[in-house]
C-alpha cells in the first residue's frame, strides 16, 4: 500500500533518493524505509505517513455516522502533531536526538515524509522481539525487519539509558522542553546501536517558563482525553506517564525523569511493557496509583518478577518517586551508581572522546584493549568500533586505534562482514591517501606496521576481489616506502597473500612492484628480502628451498603438492623478467648469492632446455665461483649445476631419441608407400587398366562412352561386334581388348615381325648402321601379287602371328618366294591348331633368351585399309604379305619414321 503511494511523490526526498519498495519497520503511524542518497550513496531512513491510516482508524471507530467535520478536524490536529515532531528534530541538533537528514514534506494526498540518519528499529519493536510467545511480541515482529540486528542486553540497556539521559538533559537545560511523551516508541536505536531521542508531539515549555517562548505549552486536558477518532499512537500514552501529568497537571521537567524509569522498568520486566496498563483511561492510571501494591516502588521489586540489581533498585526508588522534588534531575540519574562501573564509563569516555586530549585519548586507547574482553559482542561491533573507525582521522592515534580495531575483529562472529563492510574501506582511505606534504609521517608508518602484522587475519576472511581492491594497495604502499624496516615487513608477508591472489593479480600488480623495489634498493638486507619474495614468486617454499637431492624435473612431491602455490609467475615471466634481474646483480655478498640459489632452482624447473643450457648455465657458473663463498655455499651451488646438467642431458636425450623414433618411422611409411605404389604400376600393366583407361578418356573425351547397341541386345557380349581401334605397327595391342584378347597377347608372338615402342627417356637416339647382309631386310622386295584386306589387317591381327621356332633363326633367313611363305603360314596356322602346341609354346618360352632383339620391321608402302569393325574371337586365316616392287627402302625411310 505504502509503495505504490510513492509513485504520488514528487518532492526532494523521491527524486534525490532510492527508496526501498517495502518499509523496514513501523512506529505508531509512520512507516520506516531505507533509503540510498543517489549523489553519495548515504543511506538514511525515511518515515512516512499515509492519511488514509487516520481515515481507517475513524470508519473502525464510529463507523458510517461519524460526523465528517469533526473526523477531518481530528485528523487534522493529527497533522499537525506530527508536523511539529519532524519540525522539532530539524532544531534540536544533539547525538543523543534522532538526526534529521532531510525535513518533513507534504505529499499529494495530504501525508508527510521525512528523512533520518539510518535506523534499525524503535525501542518498543526490539524489546518485543525478546518477548517470545505473547501476543504483544507476535505482532510487533512482523513490523520490523531489522530487529534481528538489535540486541537488548543489560550493558546496551545501561549505554542507551544513559544516551537518553543525555538527550533530557540537553532538552531541559539548554532548549528549556518537557519531552511530555518519553516512551518506548519515542527511542529509535541507530546502525551504532546508539539510542535516540525522538517523538516530540507533546513537547513544549514547562509551567511558569520565563522568556519568549516559540512552542505552546502542553494543554493536559486536551493531551489526556483519549480521542477514539484517531489511533492511540498518536496520542499521548498514559502507561509511562508522570502522575504529574495525571494526578496534579503539572507539566515540569521531572515528569521526563519519572517517564524515562518507567521506561528503564519496562527494559527489565518480562514481558517488557510498562508496569500499568491503564488503556488510555485516567480513572485507571489514578486507581493504580492510588494503591500501593500496583505502584511500581521496592515492595513489588518494581513490577518486575526477577531480581533487579542493586544499584538499579537504589536508582529506581529516587527515579519513580511520587513527588517532583523527591526525584532526580537528569544530571544526577547519569551520577548514579546504576552507571558506575568499568563498562558503562568506558562507553561513557567513548561518547565524550571527541572533547579529550590527545594525552588522554592515548591512555584510553592502550588501557581500551584491557577491558574489551568484557564487553558484548554487540557493543564491541556496533558501538566501540564504529566510534574507534571515526577516530582514525587521529593520525597521532593510528596505531592504537588499530591495535584495538584488529583485536574487536578477531573476537566479533562475523569477521568477514565487518572486515569487508567496515573496517578494510576505511584502512584504505586513510593509508591510499596522498600526503600534502612530503615529510616523513611515523604516526603512518607505525600503522602501516600494525596493519601488516595482522595482514593473516585480513587475507583469511575476504575474498580475492576484496583483498585486491582494498588491501593490496596499502601493501604497496608499504613496500615503496622509504624505511627499510616497513619494506622487509612488507616482503615478508607475500607468503601469506599470495595464495588469496590470482594469476593476473600476482603478475601485472604485485610482480612489478618487487621488482622495482629489488632494482632500485642499495640496502643488502632490501636486497635478500626481495630475493626471497621473487623465490616465492616462483614457487618456492621453506620445504622445497631447503631439500636436497632435487632433480630439478618440476615435479612436485606428494608432500608438498597441497603446499605449491598456484599462483606462481609463469615460465615466460620466469625468463624474460626474472633472469634480467638475476643478471643485474652486481654484489658478491654470500647472503645475496644464496637466496639467488633458490631463484635458480625455480627457473631450472620450469625452463626450457635450451635456455637453462645458454642463459641459466653460464650464470650459475658465475655465481658459484664467486670469491665470498665457501665451500658449503660452493657445493650447494654445485648441486644445482651438476643436477641441471643431468636434466639438460637426459631431455636432450630423450628428444633424440624421439627424432630418431619419428625418422625411422617416416622411412618405413616411405618404403611401404613405394612397395604399394611398385606393386599397384605392375598391377595396372597385367590388367590393361590404370592409367591407359584415364588416358584414353583423356584425349577422346566423350568419344570415349558406350556405342548404341545396333541390335537392340540380340547378341551377347560375345557375338557383338566392336569397333575395332586404330593401330599401328610400333603400338601394343589396344587398351579396349577383352580378357581373352589380353591373354591371347601373352602368348608367343606369331608374326614375321613385331613392332617396338620407342624408348622416350634416351636422350638422343644412336646413329643407324647398315645391318648384315644376311638379313632379310636387307635384301631387295621381290614382286609379287598385290596383297588382300586380309593380308593387310594381319599387321594387327594377333591370330596370324606365327609361334618363334627355336630350331633355327628365321631372322637371319633369306626372303623366301612368296609361295612358300604362304604355305609356311598355312602350315604355322594348322600347327597351333593341333593338340602339340602348349608343347612349342613351353619350349618357346624356354628359349626366347637366345633371340636376339629383332629389328622394326618395314613400314607398308601405302597404309592399308582397316576393317573398322571385327567379330571378336574370330581367327580368320590369312596368307603372308608378298613384298610389292619399290625402290629399296633407304636411311631416310627409317629416320623420317623416327
Amino acid at each position: 500500500m505504502f509503495s505504490s503511494a510513492f509513485k504520488s511523490f514528487t518532492s526532494n526526498i523521491t527524486s534525490n533518493y532510492e527508496i526501498s519498495k517495502q518499509p523496514s519497520a513501523n512506529v505508531g503511524v509512520w512507516n520506516i524505509f531505507e533509503a540510498k542518497k543517489r549523489s553519495t550513496g548515504t543511506q538514511v531512513s525515511v518515515f512516512v505517513f499515509d492519511r488514509k491510516v487516520l481515515d481507517v482508524a475513524s470508519t473502525a471507530s464510529f463507523g458510517a455516522k461519524t460526523s465528517s467535520t469533526s473526523v477531518r478536524k481530528a485528523q487534522d490536529e493529527v497533522v499537525d502533531r506530527l508536523k511539529k515532531e519532524a519540525s522539532l528534530l530539524a532544531r534540536l541538533r544533539h547525538p543523543s536526538v534522532l538526526q534529521l537528514i532531510e525535513p518533513v514534506e507534504e505529499t499529494r494526498n495530504g501525508g508527510l515524509m521525512f528523512a533520518t540518519e539510518l535506523v534499525l528499529a524503535s525501542l518498543s519493536a526490539a524489546l518485543s522481539q525478546k518477548d517470545r510467545g505473547s501476543t504483544h511480541a507476535r505482532r510487533n515482529e512482523s513490523n520490523s525487519k531489522t530487529i534481528h540486528n538489535v540486541d537488548v542486553d543489560e550493558l546496551e540497556i545501561q549505554k542507551g539509558v544513559l544516551q537518553i539521559a543525555r538527550g533530557l538533559e540537553f532538552l531541559h537545560d539548554s532548549a528549556k522542553l518537557v519531552h511530555g511523551n518519553l516512551t518506548p516508541d519515542a527511542i529509535f536505536i541507530n546502525a551504532k546501536s546508539d539510542w535516540k531521542l525522538s517523538g516530540l508531539a507533546f513537547a513544549g515549555p514547562p509551567d511558569n517558563a520565563e522568556g519568549h517562548q516559540t512552542l505552546p505549552q502542553l494543554s493536559l486536558a486536551e493531551a489526556l482525553h483519549d480521542d477514539p477518532r484517531i489511533p492511540s499512537s498518536v496520542q499521548l500514552n498514559l502507561d509511562y506517564s508522570s502522575p504529574d501529568f495525571v494526578i496534579d497537571s503539572n507539566v515540569n521537567y521531572s515528569a521526563d525523569i519519572y517517564s524515562l524509569g518507567m521506561v528503564l522498568v519496562a527494559c527489565y520486566r518480562e514481558p517488557h511493557s510498562s508496569p500499568f496498563e491503564t488503556h488510555g483511561n485516567t480513572s485507571t492510571y489514578k486507581r493504580i496509583m492510588a494503591s500501593p501494591s500496583l505502584t511500581p516502588g521496592p515492595r513489588n521489586n518494581f513490577g518486575c518478577t526477577n531480581k533487579l540489581p542493586n544499584e538499579l533498585e537504589n536508582t529506581l526508588v529516587r527515579v519513580l518517586a511520587k513527588r517532583p522534588s523527591d526525584r532526580m534531575t537528569a544530571v544526577e540519574f547519569q551520577q548514579s551508581e546504576y552507571f558506575d562501573n568499568i563498562l558503562v564509563n568506558t562507553m561513557r569516555f567513548l561518547d565524550g572522546l571527541p572533547a579529550k586530549t590527545s594525552a588522554e585519548k592515548q591512555q584510553f586507547m592502550r588501557g581500551l584493549a584491557r577491558v574489551m574482553p568484557q564487553f558484548p559482542v554487540s557493543v564491541l561491533e556496533k558501538k566501540i568500533l564504529s566510534v574507534l573507525l571515526e577516530e582514525m582521522k587521529d593520525k597521532d592515534l593510528l596505531s592504537v586505534i588499530l591495535q584495538n580495531i584488529f583485536q574487536i575483529v578477531k573476537m566479533v562472529p562475523g569477521r568477514r562482514e565487518v572486515l569487508s563492510t567496515n573496517v578494510l574501506p576505511k584502512l584504505k582511505e586513510v593509508f591510499t591517501a596522498q600526503a600534502k606534504s612530503q615529510e616523513r609521517d611515523t604516526s603512518k608508518e607505525a600503522g602501516l606496521m600494525v596493519f601488516l602484522e595482522h595482514i593473516k587475519i585480513i587475507s583469511d576472511n575476504t575474498s580475492a576481489q576484496q583483498f585486491k581492491e582494498d588491501a593490496l594497495p596499502i601493501v604497496h604502499v608499504a613496500m615503496q616506502s622509504t624505511i627499510h624496516s616497513l619494506v622487509d615487513a612488507a616482503l615478508g608477508t607475500l607468503a601469506t597473500i599470495l595464495p588469496v591472489l590470482d594469476f593476473s593479480t600476482v603478475k601485472h600488480d604485485l610482480f612489478p612492484v618487487i621488482a622495482n623495489v629489488f632494482a632500485k634498493t642499495s640496502s643488502l638486507g632490501i636486497k635478500t628480502r626481495g630475493l626471497e619474495a621473487i623465490a616465492v614468486l616462483c614457487g618456492a617454499n621453506d620445504e622445497t628451498s631447503a631439500a636436497g637431492g632435487d632433480d630439478l624435473s618440476g615435479i612436485a612431491s606428494r608432500g608438498e603438492e597441497h603446499k605449491k602455490n598456484l599462483s606462481m609467475l609463469d615460465k615466460f615471466t620466469m625468463q624474460e623478467k626474472v633472469m634480467p634481474l638475476l643478471k643485474g646483480i652486481k654484489t658478491k655478498e654470500p647472503a645475496v648469492m644464496m637466496t639467488a640459489l633458490k631463484v635458480f632452482r625455480q627457473i631450472a624447473k620450469a625452463g626450457d632446455v635450451d635456455f637453462l643450457a645458454t642463459e641459466l648455465m653460464p650464470i650459475l657458473w658465475t655465481f658459484a665461483l664467486g670469491p665470498l663463498l665457501d665451500l658449503s655455499q660452493f657445493n650447494a651451488y654445485m648441486d644445482v649445476i651438476q643436477a641441471l646438467t643431468q636434466k639438460i642431458q637426459r631431455e636432450q636425450v630423450k628428444k633424440l631419441q624421439e627424432l630418431a623414433t619419428v625418422n625411422r618411422t617416416v622411412a618405413d611409411s616411405r618404403e611401404r608407400a613405394s612397395v604399394t605404389s611398385y606393386t599397384g604400376q605392375a598391377s595396372n600393366h597385367v590388367n590393361g587398366t590404370g592409367d591407359e583407361v584415364n588416358f584414353e578418356k583423356l584425349v577422346l573425351g566423350s568419344r570415349t562412352k558406350e556405342q548404341k547397341d545396333l541390335f537392340g541386345g540380340a547378341l551377347d557380349d560375345e557375338q557383338k561386334l566392336v569397333q575395332n581401334p586404330a593401330s599401328y605397327s610400333w603400338q601394343t595391342s589396344s587398351g579396349r581388348a577383352t580378357p581373352s584378347q589380353r591373354m591371347a597377347t601373352l602368348q608367343p608372338s606369331q608374326s614375321q615381325s613385331r613392332s617396338v615402342t620407342p624408348d622416350v627417356s634416351a636422350s638422343s637416339f644412336p646413329s643407324l648402321q647398315p645391318t648384315d647382309s644376311t638379313s632379310i631386310w636387307s635384301q631387295p622386295l621381290q614382286p609379287g601379287p598385290r596383297p588382300s584386306v586380309a593380308a593387310a589387317n594381319s599387321w594387327t591381327t594377333p591370330s596370324t602371328m606365327q609361334p618363334i621356332v627355336p630350331a633355327q633363326n628365321m631372322w637371319n633367313q633369306p626372303l623366301k618366294p612368296q609361295a612358300n611363305m604362304g604355305a609356311s603360314n598355312m602350315q604355322a596356322t594348322s600347327y597351333l591348331s593341333t593338340p602339340t602346341t602348349s608343347n612349342l609354346y613351353n619350349a618357346t618360352v624356354r628359349n626366347t633368351s637366345s633371340i636376339p632383339a629383332p629389328l622394326l620391321a618395314p613400314p607398308p608402302q601405302s597404309p592399308p585399309p582397316i576393317n573398322s569393325w571385327q567379330h571378336r574371337g574370330s581367327s580368320q586365316q590369312v596368307s603372308a604379305i608378298k613384298p610389292q616392287p619399290s625402290k629399296p627402302a633407304g636411311l631416310d625411310k627409317y629416320q623420317s619414321l623416327l
